[in-house]
């Protein structure tokens, strides 16, 4: 009579398994993390410009103006397209849903540190300071940041897109997205590799550095990404 014998893994060998997967997992888990993380902020990004893109062609429609027709300065969420041209009257009276704020009062993330938005954008326009910035958080969470002067100047595109308004009538023309709110990391969008200038075309941005803050320009019933970053970042969602 043969007896059968029981066979199976020895603790040596399962612990040797648990080891390999253990490497594997921390060498895979943050890239997979980086991926999810990136993937969320391009969607939040095309979400949000889609969004204002929107709500300059229905105000249009409705109004019979859109971001070329701003002549007014933004004041507060009770500005209405049918008392003021502002970009703050297209906004309160075309979004369904938004909290209106004065910067100065995006002052916590959750975890009590203070908000700051200081670039390099916003240092080459000394227009975007906490002082000027009017903010409107949409219901996805992500905070459109305007330039409190928007609306001294026309925004209406005359000639070829350049890199910056600066010299031009629509030098209060932009502003920020941050498509992750007060949140960390409050970062401004940056290239890879390649030039972040918008008449560069070798702008390359990885999924560990797709960050949340994006600097944007508006014009006629256009939102659009400033920097090359942020523009490969919005090609880049599908």
């Amino acid at each position: 009579m043969k007896i059968k014998s029981n066979t199976g893994f020895t603790l040596a060998e399962i612990l040797i398994t648990i080891g390999i997967i253990g490497v594997v997992a921390a060498l895979t888990i943050p890239s997979l993390i980086n991926n999810i993380r990136a993937n969320q902020y391009r969607q939040t990004l095309k979400k949000t410009i889609s969004t204002l893109s929107q709500s300059a062609r229905l105000s249009q429609a409705q109004y019979g103006f859109d971001f070329s027709g701003i002549n007014s300065t933004c004041k507060t969420d009770n500005d209405t397209p049918e008392n003021t041209q502002s970009i703050c009257a297209i906004l309160n009276g075309t979004l369904n849903s938004f909290t209106f704020y004065r910067f100065a009062n995006l002052l916590k993330d959750k975890n009590g540190n203070a908000y700051n938005i200081t670039t390099s954008y916003s240092n080459a326009h000394a227009h975007l300071t906490t002082d000027t910035m009017k903010a409107y958080q949409l219901q996805n969470g992500s905070i459109i940041m305007i330039s409190q002067m928007l609306g001294t100047k026309n925004c209406s595109l005359i000639g070829t897109l350049k890199d910056t308004y600066l010299t031009e009538d629509m030098q209060y023309c932009y502003g920020f997205i941050d498509v992750n709110g007060t949140n960390p990391p409050n970062k401004e969008i940056k290239c890879t590799t390649g030039s972040n200038s918008l008449t560069g075309n070798n702008c390359i941005v990885k999924s560990k550095d797709i960050t949340d803050i994006y600097p944007i320009r508006i014009h006629d019933a256009i939102v659009e990404p400033a920097t090359a970053s942020g523009r490969f970042v919005l090609k880049s969602a599908k």
